[in-house]
């Protein structure tokens, strides 16, 4: 099994970036703390392995299925680290390290198409598609692995090679994928580099780069798209949600309450497009509070290590303290705790799992994105006012309808400005459909066939019929 060492991270000085276990709260590791100054080399490096790496589509196929065959077989490596470091579920960690290697799959038989334009003219026109040069990918602390591969595998698909800044709070499994990933691929066509900001920042206008994919908050995503624009570097930002389930008034509450629940607190709730607002009618929202709350209060939370555990910690000290914050000023504001409503005492980032009623619309735990184990749970009167709140935000991610009567269902989530809707259930992607949102939620696409015509840009070449000699 190779080791993180062996991976292509430059600067191999000693060690600097603490690595801590969310759920004890202890530093158990560090990585390197790599500093602006070492990109130049870094992105040279990935320029000159571009020219061999676009130049044989049929070589990358084959090296892409080879690299998901290696992470396939350091799972039982890679899955144990990614716990330890962000927190989640062992399972949960295995799921992310096979839709890891399945995304390489994925991409790798994807083969971008020419196509001829038939206008009239004694020209044959020909749009082709060409890849861009280095790409600079930067990835969040909630799945680091997943998002990673959403944009590495479409760049190196295309033809591009890739830069990758994972979080500082969980750069451990991604240091190790990229040595895994080094087992497969040429010399410098991934690279991973770790460190505190502003290395990200740096990356994103280094005017080497020809494309920066990056998933965080709003506030650093329009940063990240200023400092690429000094360059008219392309950007692919997905910036977060508050994602707002609306149940209809014939929905069965017993029916769809696990489902609804997981929708919010998967991954401790730390998930972009996870269900952040649930709206209900009022004569079934007591019913669906209790649903909730008695699965909040029942649920095992715990180190991810152990396998009884179904919800750990939140992954770092700053967002603890910003769910916190978040859930005590609801509760001044005069929201009540159905459930949670507060840290849990002993070592590590712990946050009980949350549901409030009696929120204030205005409050930011409804306004805002949380990111944690805290849902607010508001009653509407009749569907047009429900749809107007999950329409009020500046977020536009995803959305979901719940419901027996699935045309009605279908024609209310028809009506949600997000980019994605789901029916009766939220939060299920296919690798071969589009990932997009609206507002502040994000610019670009990623997902199947439009991610990696993403990291491409289209060549036209004209050529004479006989006729137009």
């Amino acid at each position: 099994m190779p080791t993180p060492e062996a991976g292509r991270a430059p600067g191999h000085r000693a060690p600097g970036l603490p690595v801590i276990d969310p759920a004890s709260g202890e530093t158990f590791d560090e990585a390197p703390d790599q500093q602006p100054h070492e990109l130049d080399d870094v992105i040279d490096r990935a320029r000159r392995a571009w020219a061999g790496w676009r130049a044989e589509p049929g070589a990358r196929t084959t090296l892409l299925n080879a690299a998901a065959d290696a992470v396939d077989a350091a799972g039982d490596d890679l899955a144990p680290l990614l716990t330890r470091e962000q927190g989640k579920p062992l399972a949960e960690s295995y799921a992310e390290v096979a839709r890891t290697a399945a995304r390489l799959r994925y991409f790798a038989a994807l083969v971008p198409r020419a196509r001829r334009i038939d206008d009239g003219r004694p020209v044959h026109s020909e749009i082709r598609w060409q890849s861009l040069g280095p790409v600079a990918a930067i990835v969040p602390w909630n799945f680091p692995l997943q998002l990673a591969s959403a944009k590495f595998a479409p760049a190196l698909a295309a033809g591009n090679t890739v830069v990758l800044k994972p979080s500082p709070y969980t750069p451990l499994a991604t240091r190790l994928l990229g040595a895994v990933l080094a087992t497969a691929l040429p010399d410098d066509v991934l690279t991973v580099i770790t460190g505190r900001e502003p290395l990200g920042a740096y990356l994103a206008a280094h005017p080497g780069i020809r494309h920066v994919t990056f998933t965080g908050s709003v506030p650093t995503g329009r940063a990240v798209a200023a400092a690429a624009a000094a360059s008219l570097t392309r950007v692919t930002l997905e910036l977060g949600g508050n994602d707002a389930a609306v149940l209809l008034d014939d929905v069965d509450v017993d029916r769809v309450a696990d489902r609804l629940f997981w929708a919010a607190f998967r991954n401790c709730g730390q998930v972009c497009m996870a269900v952040k607002r649930v709206y209900a009618p009022a004569r079934l929202h007591a019913e669906v509070v209790e649903a909730l709350a008695h699965r909040a209060k029942t649920v095992v939370v715990g180190s991810g290590l152990d396998p009884e555990t179904r919800l750990g910690p939140v992954n770092n000290a700053p967002q603890l303290a910003r769910v916190e914050r978040v859930t005590q000023r609801a509760l001044a504001a005069g929201a009540r705790a159905a459930a949670g409503g507060h840290r849990l005492d002993g070592p590590g980032y712990f946050f009980a799992p949350t549901i409030l009623t009696d929120v204030p619309p205005d409050d930011p735990v409804v306004t805002m994105e949380q990111f944690g184990p805290v849902l607010p749970v508001l009653p509407y009167r009749n569907l047009d006012e429900a749809v107007e709140a999950a329409n009020d935000t500046g977020f536009g991610l995803g959305g979901s309808v719940w419901g027996t009567d699935l045309d009605r269902a279908a024609a209310t989530a028809e009506r949600l400005e997000c980019g994605t809707a789901w029916i009766n259930h939220h939060a299920e992607l296919s690798l071969a459909q589009p990932f997009a949102g609206v507002k502040d939620s994000g610019v670009g696409v990623a997902g199947g066939p439009w991610g990696l015509y993403g990291n491409l840009r289209p060549f036209v070449v004209h050529r004479p019929t006989e006729e137009g000699r």
